[in-house]
Order: C-alpha cells, then sequence, then structure tokens
C-alpha cells in the first residue's frame, strides 16, 4: 500500500544515512585526532586508564629532571673530592720530604700552607645551584621513582645520597647522655717513667756454665767464671747494653739480680730467660712492669706510652663526642655519620697533634686478637694528668679536621703530620667512593626512568591511538556508502509522486 502520509522508504533510508553520516563523523574524528579513544564517551573504562598513566608518564618525565639535577650535583662533588684527595697526596709529598732534617722546614711548611689553601678553595666551590655535597652531614634526597600499588596508591622513591664533609671544621663538643663508659684511660697520669723487668739469678753456678737471655729477640749470653750470682746478673747487664737496643738500658744490682728498662713509647719489649749448660743456676723474671714474685721464664715489658682503649661494643652516632685531657689542656673529637671507634681514636689522635706540645707524641692501634681500637699518648716529660670522657649531642666535626693544623718545622711535627696526613687521604678516598657510587645509581635509575616512559607512552598509544591504515579505508567505504545512501533517499523521496500519475 501506497501512502502520502508515510514514506517507509525514506525513514529507512534516512536512518541508514544517518549512521553513515555518524560512522563517518567518528572515523573523520580519528583521522584529525590520530586516536581512536579521545574521550571518554569513546570508550571510558580505557579512556580512564589512560589517562591515569598519562599523569605517571608525566610525573617521570619529571622525574628525570629530579635525577639530571641530582646526576649534575654528584658529579660536582665526586671532581671536587678527587680533587681534594690529589692535592692532599700532594701535601703528603711534601710531609714525607720535611722528615728529613737536613731540608729548608720553613719553605716546605710554606708549600704545604698553598696547598692547604687550594684544598679549602675546591671545598668552598664545589657546589651546583646552591647545594654542597662536601660540607655539612646532612643527607640529600634525590626524588627516583613514583611507585603504584595495587589499590591505586602512589608514593615517592628517593636515592639518598650521603653527604661527605671535607670540611676543616673542628666541630662542637656536646653536653648530651655521657659517654664515659666507652673509653677507658690505663692510668690517671702519663709519664716518661721507665717500666722495667727485674731478673733474678739462683741456685748454684760454676765456672764456664752459661746463663742465656732474650731482649726484643735478640739472643744474649754470659759465661761464668766462677759461683757469684752477682757477677752473672751483672755480667748479663753488661752484654745488654752492649746491643745497644733503643731506649733499652739494663742495670746490675750487686745482689743477684739486674733490671732491664724499656722507655720505648709505643713497643713492647719481650724478655725470655734461659738455664745454664751446667749445674742448676736458674734464670728467672721475678718482677715485672711493677707486678712482683713472679718466677717466670718469659714476659712483656711495656710500652711506657699510656692508652684510651675503646668500646668495642658501643656504637658511635654523629655527635658523639670525646675528649682526652693531658695535663691542664682537653682535646677533643666529634664524630661524624657512619662513623667508628676507629675514626674517634684517629680523631683525637689529630686533635692532640695539632696543639704541637713538646715532649707528647701518640699513635692509634688496633688489637689483633679482639679488635679493639686504642689511642696512645706517650709523655718524654715530666708527668702530666691523664683522663678520657665523652658526651653525646656534639656538632660533627669536618672529615678533614686538623688539615689546618699540620706544621712540618719541627720533628715532633713531621713525625705527627705524616700520620695524620694519611688519615686525611683516606678520608677524602672514600667521600669519593661513596660519590661515585651514588652517581652510579642515579645513572642506572635515570635511564631505567627513560625505558619506563617509553613503554608507557608506547602502552598508551596501543590502547587509544587510531589504526591510521584502518581508518584511512574506512573513511573511503563509508564516503561510498554515504553517496548510496543520498541516492537511496533521494528515490524514496520520490516515490509519492508516481502517485499524483493515478490522478491524471
Amino acid at each position: 500500500m501506497s501512502s502520502i502520509l508515510t514514506n517507509n522508504g525514506a525513514m529507512v533510508a534516512l536512518q541508514t544515512l544517518n549512521s553513515i553520516n555518524s560512522d563517518l563523523s567518528k572515523t573523520q574524528s580519528m583521522i584529525s585526532t590520530g586516536k581512536d579513544v579521545a574521550s571518554a564517551k569513546d570508550n571510558s573504562s580505557v579512556w580512564a586508564i589512560s589517562k591515569v598513566m598519562e599523569s605517571d608518564v608525566a610525573g617521570f618525565k619529571a622525574i628525570s629532571d629530579s635525577l639530571a639535577l641530582g646526576e649534575s650535583t654528584l658529579a660536582v662533588a665526586s671532581e671536587a673530592a678527587e680533587t681534594v684527595t690529589d692535592l692532599l697526596t700532594d701535601i703528603k709529598e711534601k710531609v714525607v720530604s720535611a722528615q728529613e732534617e737536613n731540608v729548608d722546614r720553613d719553605k716546605i711548611q710554606t708549600d704545604i700552607d698553598a696547598l692547604i689553601g687550594q684544598v679549602k678553595s675546591v671545598i668552598g666551590a664545589a657546589q651546583f645551584n646552591g647545594l654542597s655535597l662536601v660540607e655539612g652531614t646532612d643527607d640529600v634526597n634525590v626524588l627516583s621513582s613514583l611507585d603504584r600499588a595495587s589499590d591505586g596508591t602512589v608514593t615517592a622513591s628517593d636515592i639518598t645520597v650521603s653527604r661527605q664533609d671535607l670540611s676543616t671544621s673542628a666541630g662542637t663538643y656536646g653536653s648530651g647522655t655521657s659517654l664515659a663508659a666507652n673509653a677507658t684511660a690505663s692510668d690517671t697520669a702519663v709519664a716518661n717513667t721507665a717500666n722495667t723487668a727485674v731478673v733474678t739469678v739462683g741456685n748454684t753456678w760454676a765456672a764456664d756454665d752459661v746463663a742465656t737471655l732474650s731482649v726484643a729477640g735478640v739472643d744474649v749470653s754470659f759465661t761464668a767464671t766462677g759461683t757469684a750470682v752477682a757477677d752473672v746478673a751483672d755480667g748479663l747487664a753488661g752484654v745488654i747494653n752492649g746491643l745497644g737496643l733503643e731506649g733499652v738500658t739494663a742495670t746490675g744490682n750487686g745482689d743477684g739480680t739486674l733490671t732491664i728498662s724499656s722507655t720505648n713509647a709505643f713497643e713492647d719489649i719481650a724478655v725470655t730467660t734461659g738455664e745454664t749448660t751446667a749445674g742448676d743456676g736458674d734464670v728467672l723474671i721475678t718482677a715485672l712492669n711493677g707486678t712482683t714474685g713472679l718466677t717466670d721464664t718469659s714476659g712483656s715489658i711495656d710500652e711506657r706510652a699510656e692508652s684510651v682503649a675503646f668500646s668495642t661494643s658501643a656504637a658511635v652516632k654523629e655527635g658523639d663526642g670525646y675528649k682526652v685531657t693531658v695535663g691542664g689542656s682537653s682535646y677533643n673529637y666529634v664524630a661524624g655519620k657512619g662513623e667508628s671507634m676507629e675514626d674517634v681514636a684517629r680523631g683525637l689522635k689529630t686533635a692532640i697533634d695539632s696543639a704541637g706540645l713538646d715532649d707528647i707524641s701518640t699513635t692509634v692501634s688496633k688489637d689483633a686478637d679482639t679488635g679493639q681500637w686504642s689511642l696512645k699518648v706517650d709523655n718524654d716529660g715530666s708527668s702530666l694528668a691523664f683522663s678520657v670522657t665523652g658526651n653525646e649531642g656534639g656538632e660533627a666535626s669536618g672529615g678533614l679536621f686538623g688539615l689546618d693544623s699540620i706544621d712540618v718545622t719541627t720533628n715532633a711535627g713531621a713525625d705527627a703530620a705524616l700520620g695524620n696526613i694519611e688519615t686525611l687521604i683516606n678520608n677524602s678516598i672514600d667521600a669519593a667512593a661513596s660519590f661515585g657510587s651514588a652517581q652510579g645509581r642515579i645513572e642506572t635509575q635515570s635511564s631505567f626512568i627513560s625505558n619506563l616512559t617509553d613503554a608507557l607512552t608506547s602502552g598508551i598509544g596501543s590502547m587509544v591511538d587510531a589504526d591510521m591504515e584502518e581508518a584511512s579505508a574506512k573513511l573511503q567505504a563509508l564516503q561510498v556508502q554515504q553517496q548510496l545512501g543520498v541516492q537511496s533517499l533521494s528515490i524514496a523521496n520520490q516515490a509519492p509522486q508516481t502517485i499524483l500519475s493515478l490522478f491524471g
């Protein structure tokens, strides 16, 4: 049935044309934007995921900038630490040359002062955008990642870079909790008093009996000419004195005993007695280092120096300060972050050496059996009070503490400088190594972030980007369909005209 009121064919043709136009509009949008999902109405779930990932990509690009800034800052600090190491090595060469007494130490000191000034200049200039990693102790955090959990929570991750304080500051001794229990002085005074061993020659002697003795690893012997024990003791004393051992003397006491004395500051002297080759003439150590009543065949005369023994179990925290008193003056060192009892002992040594005290010499040692670190202080003059204490809550001394005080114009100063410059070189080497390690981490993370950003960008594209080959082919097909739809609608609209012929 035909109707002039309702044209079903035109309605169908119009619907088809509208559908084609809609698809054509979407395809043209894909081609113009390059995206299959350009807005939430295209595909809400995919659009939402892509927007989250796009925000992550934007964040990672900012992280790349942060890593680049951190890498540049570290590069400056690393170059400074390596330069300081080279300068300290130059100073060491000067210190070594000053060990000879027939050189112009004043001129050598002038060169050393110039090098010290250069070290300070390098440290002062080693900053990037106002941030220096070679002064102070606070850690610096470099933003390295954004970590998204399965529940959508995002947290920032950092690479922590430890500052390496290469300043020459003395620090500030604190007034916090006492640390006195972590350090023990061997005596309340330090003096030039020799330590001794008393050797007793006893029992029966006959002519041609031979008494043997070992002092500091050197064997000595004395052949008796008669039966008098006093003669044997005095004879052994004479042989020992004839050895010319540094700091070691022996005295026959005229009663069958001899006293072996040692003024060696930092060296124990081993003493071992022997039997005679005939008879029963025993030789025994009956007193050692002030302890009497011994009947030993071997022992050691203690070094003259007094010591500060540090705990093998207590941890060292930043700001922990230890103070050694020698005579009427005190010398302190305040530990920095990550330091140990070895650092404390060496810091105190530097503090005492920096004072340039007459007759005072120091060394640092580690017990091979217990691992305990000790600071040893020797006094070649009159007796001085000696004590140690400690407190928390101070401000750390710089890693090059004591550099300012290197003085090779005297024998004592040159000797002290040789040990202290080694400590300073090790500190600068450790700083450079720490910076190098952090640089490696940041470079690795920077490379990873760059690759991760590329991967995320590619993933987003695979979800929302249009397939341009497919879109182009579809555009051409839809344009043809659109032309056919227009023609179909035109034909459908002409259908009612045929009804007019029925009324002609």
